[in-house]
């Protein structure tokens, strides 16, 4: 299995520096992460809402260590945000963070994430449109649930992610499937151990439809994000049976990947909402890509060697 290497490789600074330094390495990229700032992401932002697309916009970066720079990624957001205010898209492109990337994992992590991430859900409520933290590793969920929580007393669009290959999310899943909650489901993208994760695909993807069901039936907002067509198939028939609309659910899925079924599920009048993500610090983001697909790997690795 490649996948969990890969996703070793994505924490290893000598890997960094090598794929981050090798010529091939952009164009590569450059198919997952199609700018570095916001102002290069706008005509894709653009190009995509013309095509009746949403999207989902996510300032890259993880590893933060100084409270400097979690301020500066609260600030980067903010500075997306006056430019989605620009675009007047509404709820068209909203936003994803990584509360990491405010501070979460550093001394007094959970309040600074807090702190930084609330004016930011502020701004983006001012301009109609919302934010969702994404899920990352299991050690950071009992954090990211509680800000979330914290956050829709306030601001209750505020929406959050759980992953299907983590024991615990079936039970998050009834706790969050309740009325103007907004939940995205996908099946995980972290090296996680046995005795918090299934380990098989085939797992990942029964556990998957079993919470999708749960969403489904509750009474929230579900947004399923996955690319694996066996599981879009059933996310329809799952909302048929559970009586909801096209606009009472959406699909996300990756820019870049699949975007023929972008276009093909909103063509038929799903929400169909494009995670788009942008900037410097993009290696983690790219390295997990690779490991979700073996074709994202083959991709890359046939481009190396073309390019080599």
């Amino acid at each position: 299995m490649l996948g969990p290497v890969i996703l070793a490789a994505s924490r290893s600074d000598k890997m960094r520096r090598l794929i981050s330094a090798a010529p091939v390495t952009k164009p590569v990229v450059d198919r997952f992460i199609p700018g570095e700032t916001v102002d290069q992401v706008v005509p894709i932002i653009k190009d995509l809402t013309a095509k009746g697309l949403e999207l989902t916009m996510d300032v890259v970066g993880e590893d933060i260590t100084t409270p400097e720079q979690a301020a500066a990624a609260r600030d980067a957001y903010l500075a997306l945000v006056d430019r989605l205010k620009e675009l007047d898209l509404g709820t068209r492109a909203e936003m994803s963070v990584k509360l990491s990337m405010f501070g979460q994992a550093l001394e007094g992590g959970h309040e600074l994430a807090l702190a930084n991430v609330r004016p930011v859900v502020e701004a983006a409520a001012a301009i109609g449109t919302t934010v969702t933290l994404d899920a990352e590793d299991h050690t950071t969920l009992d954090s990211m649930f509680a800000i979330h929580e914290e956050l829709r007393k306030d601001f209750p669009q505020t929406g959050c992610v759980i992953q299907a290959y983590l024991f615990r999310t079936e039970a998050d899943a009834r706790r969050l499937a309740e009325s103007g909650s907004r939940v995205r489901v996908v099946k995980g993208a972290y090296k996680e151990p046995a005795e918090v994760a299934y380990q098989q695909k085939a797992e990942t993807d029964k556990a998957y439809v079993r919470i999708l069901k749960i969403l489904m039936e509750g009474e929230g907002y579900p947004m399923i994000g996955s690319h694996d067509p066996r599981i879009i198939s059933i996310a329809q028939e799952l909302a048929r049976k559970a009586g909801r609309k096209l606009d009472e659910y959406e699909f996300q899925m990756l820019y870049g990947i699949r975007s023929d079924e972008h276009l093909r599920l909103a063509a038929e009048g799903h929400r169909m909402r494009v995670y788009t993500a942008y900037g410097t610090d993009w290696y983690g983001y790219f390295m997990r890509r690779l490991a979700e697909k073996p074709a994202n790997l083959v991709f890359f690795l046939r481009s190396m060697i073309t390019r080599g």
